[in-house]
């Protein structure tokens, strides 16, 4: 890995900064991409080798493509690409502006997709790696989460189709499911009454919240061993047989909380989960606004 170009998408905070700490301590040349400036310059500057700093919306597929061709010209072709942004939306479905729950699958499901494309051509050149971040979410949906284990289910299922695309171009392609993970976006899950309970009638060892270092520890080793699956924490690849059996134990397990709540009770949580997550719905919100200005006739 010593000398080689990595791309970590959502590297402003959370795990995707983790990793790129971790990359670079690696001795590999980090690009960080994110929605927040100030954030990913100063992830920037803490890096011990060679790297840049990239704001860019990874549903804009233009602003990828000139980040795609920015780092190679500065830090040289990425041999490891990892789709890490993501954002979450707590809440019902039918309480859920329309336009949220479909920036939180625009994000997680065709930024991943936008990012591969953008990269794709130099993860060639590199026969490198690309690692798409899912979550536990694919497993078994929560019900209050539709968007978010909508839109991992189907990084999940991109990933899977383009590992078999990508093969003979000595391209490898790896999903890291992640579980309970010290992140904004969950700080605020107790206050979710259908999450809490599902995350209340786990076992002890799967509450448990893995700091964001710690996950990528395990993270950097999958890419190190260019890994087809990556599981963090590592127990999680024993649930893998058991995946049909997720989704009627999640039910279970929620069924009580939905029926005990009102829907007014459960529809007054409805919003975006983490400081990340709020930073791109008010940019995204922003940049509709000042279009629509735009577009008024004088």
């Amino acid at each position: 890995m010593r000398g080689r170009v990595a791309v970590v998408t959502g590297a402003a905070r959370g795990v995707g900064e983790a990793l790129a700490r971790r990359l670079s301590g690696a001795g590999m040349r980090v690009a960080l991409l994110g929605r927040e400036r100030e954030s990913l310059a100063r992830a920037a500057a803490s890096l011990p080798e060679p790297s840049m700093c990239v704001e860019a919306d990874v549903t804009d597929r233009d602003a990828l493509a000139d980040a795609a061709r920015r780092i190679a010209a500065e830090l040289g072709p990425a041999s490891v690409v990892v789709a890490n942004a993501g954002i979450a939306a707590g809440g019902p479905f039918g309480g859920t502006p329309a336009e949220l729950w479909q920036r939180v699958i625009d994000v997680n499901l065709i930024g991943a997709a936008n990012t591969a494309r953008a990269f794709l051509p130099q993860l060639i050149d590199k026969r490198g790696y690309f690692l798409q971040i899912a979550s536990t979410a694919a497993f078994g949906s929560a019900p209050m989460m539709s968007a978010y284990c909508a839109s991992k289910a189907g990084a999940e299922s991109f990933a899977q189709a383009l590992r078999g695309e990508v093969a003979p171009d000595g391209v490898t392609v790896g999903i890291a499911y992640l579980h309970w993970t010290g992140t904004d976006m969950v700080s605020g899950i107790d206050d979710h009454p259908v999450l809490r309970a599902l995350r209340r009638n786990q076992p002890g060892f799967a509450r448990r919240v893995h700091s964001t270092d710690r996950v990528a520890d395990w993270l950097t080793t999958g890419i190190t061993r260019r890994a087809h699956q990556i599981y963090a924490p590592p127990w999680l690849r024993w649930c893998q047989p058991l995946r049909p059996l997720f989704p009627a134990v999640v039910s279970r397990m929620t069924r009580h909380e939905l029926r005990t709540h009102s829907r007014t009770e459960l529809g007054s949580d409805t919003e975006v989960l983490g400081a990340g997550g709020r930073a791109d719905w008010e940019a995204h919100l922003a940049e509709g606004r000042a279009g629509a200005v735009g577009r008024t006739p004088s």
